[in-house]
C-alpha cells in the first residue's frame, strides 16, 4: 500500500499564533518539531496499517518546515514548491492508495482557528460553488479526481466538522479548537498518539468510502483584501470580475480551479 501524507502546521496540536509558523521566528523551532513529530506518528500509524510506501509533502510556507533528520529512512520526501497547481499534494496520482493530512486547518473566514486561511492571507474569502472552501477540500477534490480518497484528517474542530459534511467517512481527529485569539488543546504527546491510532484505523477500513463526490461544474470565487490585487487577478483568462473585490472563474474540472488559483489567488 501506498500513502501520500500532506503536513501543514496551523492544525497541529497548541498553535495558536502566527508567529509560531513563520519560519526563522524564534517560536517557530518548537512548532516545527511538533508538525514533525505528528507526520512521524502518521507515518508510524500508516506503517502500522500495512503502508509499504509512504510519501510525505512539507506543504505550510516554504516548505521547509520538516526536520528531515527525524524521519524515518524509508520515507520519500518532497520539500518547497515545483509550482505544479496541486500545490500541497504535488506528485500525488493513481498509484497511491490514500491521502493522510496531518496539522491542517478551517478555511479563510471561520472563526475556529485563529490561523484560519486558504493559500494565503491576501484573501478576505475563498467560495467554491458557493461555500467557503478549505485546503482540504480542495485537495480532496483533487485526490478524487485521481481516485484517490482521503482516509485521514487532523487538525483543528472547525475543519473536522467540514470534513465529517463533506464524507462522514473519512477517518478525523481534532487537537484542538479556536476561542479569538487563544486555543483549547490536547497536548503534543496526546495528539501524536491520536494520531497514530487515527491513521492505522482509517487506512484498514474501506477507503473507497471516502473518496469525495465530483460536481459536474465548479464555480470560484475570490474576493480580496486590497481592490489593486482583485484588478490585477481579473486578466487571468476566463477570469470575470463582478465588483467588490471579487474575481469568479467557472470550470468544469478540478484541475482547473487548482491551476487557476495557482495564478489568482
Amino acid at each position: 500500500m501506498k500513502v501520500y501524507i500532506s503536513v501543514d502546521i496551523e492544525g497541529v496540536a497548541g498553535i495558536t499564533h502566527w508567529d509560531e509558523a513563520e519560519k526563522g521566528h524564534a517560536d517557530w523551532a518548537e512548532f516545527r518539531e511538533i508538525m514533525t513529530r505528528e507526520a512521524i506518528a502518521a507515518i508510524d500509524g500508516a506503517r502500522a496499517a500495512g503502508a509499504t510506501k509512504i510519501w510525505v509533502k512539507d506543504a505550510h510556507d516554504s516548505g521547509r518546515n520538516l526536520i528531515t533528520t527525524m524521519l524515518p529512512a524509508d520515507v520519500t520526501l518532497i520539500r518547497e514548491w515545483s509550482g505544479h497547481p496541486y500545490s500541497m499534494i504535488q506528485e500525488l496520482d493513481e498509484s497511491f492508495a490514500a491521502l493522510v493530512m496531518i496539522g491542517h486547518h478551517a478555511s479563510v473566514g471561520s472563526e475556529g482557528n485563529s490561523l484560519a486561511h486558504t493559500l494565503n492571507t491576501r484573501t478576505h474569502m475563498i467560495t467554491l460553488n458557493g461555500k467557503p472552501v478549505s485546503e482540504f477540500r480542495l485537495c480532496a477534490l483533487a485526490a478524487a479526481s485521481l481516485g484517490v480518497p482521503v482516509a485521514f484528517v487532523s487538525g483543528d474542530k472547525a475543519l473536522m466538522e467540514e470534513v465529517e459534511q463533506a464524507n462522514s467517512h473519512i477517518g478525523r481527529l481534532a487537537v484542538k479548537e479556536g476561542r479569538g485569539q487563544s486555543t483549547i488543546s490536547m497536548t503534543p504527546l496526546a495528539a501524536q498518539n491520536a494520531i497514530r491510532a487515527g491513521v492505522e484505523k482509517s487506512l484498514r477500513g474501506k477507503l473507497k468510502d471516502c473518496l469525495l463526490e465530483m460536481p459536474e461544474k465548479f464555480t470560484l470565487d475570490l474576493t480580496y483584501v486590497s481592490p489593486v490585487l482583485a484588478y490585477e487577478k481579473s486578466f487571468y483568462p476566463g477570469c470575470k470580475y463582478l465588483g467588490n473585490r471579487t474575481n469568479r472563474v467557472e470550470t468544469a474540472t478540478i484541475f482547473d480551479v487548482m491551476r487557476a488559483l495557482r495564478f489568482i489567488k
